[in-house]
């Protein structure tokens, strides 16, 4: 039944109640049946008109679909990624491009010595201290990429080569992983494992004695911080695996290495090392986090005996120097996420290394508050022995020690966020100052401190 109809019919409908009514007047039917008639003809021209109206509107709909067709089209154009080098690719997961640029001004007194051991005879060597001035830093450049899939199994990479002031390019992370997201995960490559030792805002701490900070140097005070195991050799790569399992987080780390890449210049207590085979680090962690506190327990450990050493003059026997043992705890709690503004985080950490005639103990803290950090670390470090002048037949045989030392050392940092209304653009004021004091060690006061001041600005993009 099309509307012409259903309107006539309609209007019938109307129309029989008022017939049935009717008066039994002859005259009054008949103007009765002409209104009828008048009233039927005019129904009829409204439906017809109706029903163009109908079509009209159904062709409009027609054209307005096609239209709506169009624009998704077009917004499906407009919104498409542009032709470029990296393009995601929804088949095959993500890939992100950006940058982290680095640069520092430095005022520090120059890589003077904690202890005197490079001044005994045999070690003469220039360690004056005095003021010098510095401009360094660099531009990273990341790209990562993954791929994720419903069921949560995934897999991805990481690379950031890094261009340095001084002209030179280097490498921060390169690294390929897989598992189940939120479930576990094997890592392969050049990256950092857990930290066991976090400085928080460390905007300027210098001294000897961890991976990220240059090595283990003969002669200097030893800040152990659970570092020779963490990753980022330049003489090897690391393995990982690690899972979560509600507020349990655990990890195990291997770093394969050339081991006597720690060592400046292959030096250790006044001998020079060689490199028999490939040291393994053994580097398990075990950490609880719940709501704004964290605790973490790890060890790190050489497990390959006679991996590097010297040989002894006199009895050309080969003096294994590869035992390192190390054990760390620390401790964290913070509220910035619930109080950006004024949330406090503060963290304190403990490490001590067993090693071929030295024994290290290394203990510090940190909080963070409105931007303002301030830390202490004190460290302990115990030289059994000390070979002066091994190159030198004659005097092979004089050794000294025991002899133990502290270090203490104090820093500051403070950001300053927002530069020129950017966000991502920030300034920190860092400062450092360290001081040794020496147990059967003679010092000179000259060496006794070490100090520096640095403003660095920091972009990302």
């Amino acid at each position: 039944m099309n509307i012409k109809h259903l309107a006539i019919a309609t209007c019938i409908g109307i129309a029989v109640p008022t017939i049935a009514h009717a008066n039994t007047n002859e005259l009054s039917i008949e103007q009765r049946l002409a209104r009828l008639e008048e009233r039927t003809l005019a129904a009829e021209k409204r439906a017809e008109l109706a029903e163009q109206r109908a079509a009209k509107l159904e062709n409009a709909l027609k054209q307005n679909q096609a239209l709506n067709n169009n624009l998704s089209q077009t917004s499906e154009t407009i919104t498409a990624p542009p032709s470029s080098l990296i393009e995601t690719n929804t088949g095959y997961g993500k890939l992100k491009l950006y940058g982290d640029v680095e640069f520092n001004t430095d005022i520090a007194s120059k890589k003077g010595q904690l202890t005197s051991i490079n001044m005994r005879s045999g070690k003469e060597k220039d360690y004056g201290d005095y003021d010098k001035w510095g401009i360094n830093g660099r531009i990273l450049i990341g790209l990562d990429g993954e791929r994720l899939l419903d069921n949560k199994n995934y897999a991805g990479f990481t690379v950031q080569p890094l261009a340095n002031i001084d002209g030179k390019v280097s490498l921060d992370d390169a690294a390929f992983y897989f598992g189940k997201k939120e479930r576990w995960q094997f890592k392969l490559g050049r990256y950092e494992a857990y930290d066991m030792f976090p400085l928080n805002q460390d905007t300027f701490v210098e001294y000897s004695g961890n991976t990220a900070n240059d090595t283990y140097s003969d002669g200097f005070g030893y800040i152990y911080m659970m570092k020779e195991g963490r990753g980022r050799s330049n003489s090897g790569g690391s393995m990982m695996f690690n899972s979560q399992y509600n507020n349990w987080y655990f990890e195990t780390n291997l770093l394969i290495e050339d081991g006597t890449s720690i060592f400046a210049n292959k030096e250790y207590h006044g001998n020079k090392l060689y490199n028999n085979k490939n040291v393994i680090y053994f580097r398990p962690v075990i950490a609880w986090n719940n709501n704004n506190f964290k605790v973490a327990v790890a060890l790190e450990k050489n497990i390959i005996n006679n991996a590097y050493g010297y040989d002894d003059k006199k009895t050309g026997e080969f003096r294994d120097q590869s035992k390192r043992n190390g054990y760390g705890l620390t401790l964290g709690w913070s509220n910035l996420q619930q109080n950006p503004e004024n949330g406090v985080t503060i963290n304190w950490n403990t490490a001590y290394l067993d090693a071929n005639d030295e024994n290290d103990f290394t203990t510090g803290t940190n909080i963070l508050w409105r931007k303002l950090q301030l830390g202490y670390i004190y460290a302990h470090n115990n030289i059994k022995s000390y070979t002066i002048n091994s190159d030198d037949d004659n005097n092979n045989d004089i050794i000294f020690g025991p002899g133990k030392y502290n270090i203490h050392t104090l820093y500051s940092s403070y950001e300053l966020p927002n530069i020129l209304d950017m966000d991502n653009f920030k300034i920190y004021l860092g400062a450092y100052y360290s001081v040794i004091n020496g147990k059967d060690i003679e010092i000179e006061n000259s060496d006794k401190d070490r100090y520096g001041v640095r403003a660095r600005f920091k972009y990302f993009f």
